[in-house]
Parts: structure tokens; sequence; C-alpha cells
């Protein structure tokens, strides 16, 4: 399988070793694209190629794939994932919130709980917000620490030495599923403050989508400059050869959801996967009840 990309897909990337300024990039950026109706016809392309591109993974059984996607509120996680995979089949795709942590897996390493949920060779998973939040609402509020039954060395270690450290922990984690035949993609949907104030208020005076706005948004909200650090600081830690952060723009939402199309398909298109082959003696078999099945349709044709 040959993907020629839509977009070129190396502005988005975080450069492994080089820092990178999270204000770098550019939340409004809507590149060769002319509009929202020439996005959904790009969307449309990149939807079908990667149909096309998760019947070759979930056929060959040979790689997996992890998608990850963090982001500030509103930015778009949900309906992207909604868009950009709904051509695909479901049956070779999971999605997985995470939300706070239970009791369980507090009283675990921080990266057990995805460990649980990693994908079998041939699927897709999805990570909607992931074992990132670990290092971002964790490090934004650090009081959560005491809830996570740490040994006491490192309750007692520095804050920066326990960013540090769980920074590592992270590298070591995805190296190794990727030498076990994982592709990790990892997208922060960059979004601007002054967009996501537009969206907040925009949930609250529509009925329809109350639902969507928590009053914990809002009052995370007043910590943006916190975490737009603590992003900063995580893409360019945990980017790396195996596993670079993409850095997509997302005021608005159908330029978006076509580059993280084009990304996933480009992706999977890098594996070169072919369908399986299938033996002699099995083709033979087939042909021996393709020819069975035919004969049945020409008796049944014949006694209308």
């Amino acid at each position: 399988m040959t993907q020629s990309h839509r977009f070129d897909l190396s502005q988005f990337i975080v450069k492994p070793g080089k820092y990178t300024p999270l204000a770098s990039f550019d939340p409004g950026y809507t590149g060769q694209l002319k509009g929202k109706k020439h996005s959904k016809t790009t969307l449309k392309e990149d939807i079908d190629d990667l149909a096309a591109a998760q019947e070759l993974l979930w056929a060959s059984k040979q790689f997996s794939l992890l998608i990850i996607f963090q982001a500030m509120d509103a930015a778009g996680k949900d309906g992207t994932i909604k868009h950009v995979m709904s051509g695909i089949n479901p049956q070779g795709c999971d999605v997985f919130s995470f939300k706070a942590p239970t009791e369980e897996e507090r009283l675990h390493h921080f990266l057990w709980r995805p460990e649980k949920y990693l994908p079998p060779r041939g699927k897709i998973a999805i990570f909607n917000r992931s074992y990132y939040e670990e290092v971002l609402v964790v490090r934004v509020h650090p009081q959560f620490l005491a809830t996570e039954w740490l040994p006491i060395d490192r309750r007692q270690a520095p804050l920066e030495q326990v960013w540090q450290s769980r920074y590592e922990e992270i590298n070591e984690f995805e190296k190794r599923i990727t030498k076990n035949g994982i592709t990790v993609i990892k997208f922060f949907l960059n979004v601007s403050k002054e967009e996501q104030l537009k969206r907040f208020i925009s949930r609250l005076e529509n009925t329809d989508k109350n639902w969507k706005f928590s009053a914990s948004d809002f009052e995370e909200r007043k910590y943006w400059n916190q975490y737009q650090e603590a992003y900063e600081l995580m893409v360019n830690a945990t980017s790396t050869a195996h596993a670079p952060w993409y850095i997509v723009p997302a005021d608005n939402k159908w330029y978006l959801r076509a580059v993280v199309a084009d990304v996933i398909t480009a992706r999977i298109a890098e594996m070169d996967l072919k369908f399986p082959e299938v033996s002699a003696e099995k083709i033979k078999k087939l042909t021996n009840i393709r020819e069975q099945l035919q004969d049945e349709l020409k008796y049944t044709k014949g006694k209308k």
C-alpha cells in the first residue's frame, strides 16, 4: 500500500532532541486548504484510504496501532475520533477514555492502566486522553500525588525529579511496545484560549450542548498558562523517533480532522502491509467451492 500525503506532515512534528516552544505552532493554521468545503473533500478521501488501510492492518495481523489524543477541554477530541474513524470496521478498533484513576489503578504504577488496553495485532486502540495525564493534570495539580500511594522515596523527591522520571518511564514504555509491533501515534490538538472560550459559550447557550459542559472545565481554564507549560515540557521530553508528537491546529475542526486522518493513513502505509498469501491448495479448494455454488445458483434460477 502506498500513500501520497495531502499535507506536509513534518510541519506538525515536534522534532526529537530539539526544544520547540508550543507558541511556534499556530492553532488557527489551515495551510493549503481553501476552506471547509475543500477540507470535507480531503477528509472524505482520507477516510476512504483509512478504511482500506485498516482492512490491510486487520488482515495481515502483523502490527497494531495505538492512537493517543491529548488536548485542552473543547479542543475537539470526541468529534475528531467520531469523524475520522467513521469509515473503519468497528470490530478492528477500540476507544478508551482515561478519566480519573480508580483506587485499584492508584495502587499500581501509572503505566499499569494503559498496559491493559494495548491493541492486539491487527487492531487499532484509541486513547481519549491517556497516561500522559500523569505529567499534565498531576503536574498542574501536584496534590494528586498524595493519592497515588507512591513509595516513600518518590513522595519525598523534588517534584521536577518526579516529572523527569515519568518522562523517562513513558519513553521506555513506548520504545518497548513499538519493538513489539505497536505503532504509536500521538496527537496534541492545539486549540487557542480564544477558541476554547467561544466553544464553552456555545455549549452553554445551546441547550442541546449543555450536557457537554462541566463546571470542572471552567475551573481548569483558570490554569491555562500552567497547562500550556506542562504540554510544552511534555511534548519536548517525550517526542521520540519511534513515537513523535504531532501538534495539530485545532481552531478549525475541519482542518484538524483532515490532518489527523492523513497522518494515520500515512503511518499505516509506512508499514508496507500486504494481504495474506493464499496457498495453492487452498485456492484449489476455493475454486471447487465456487464452482459448486455457481452450479447451485444455475439450478435455483432454472426452477423459477
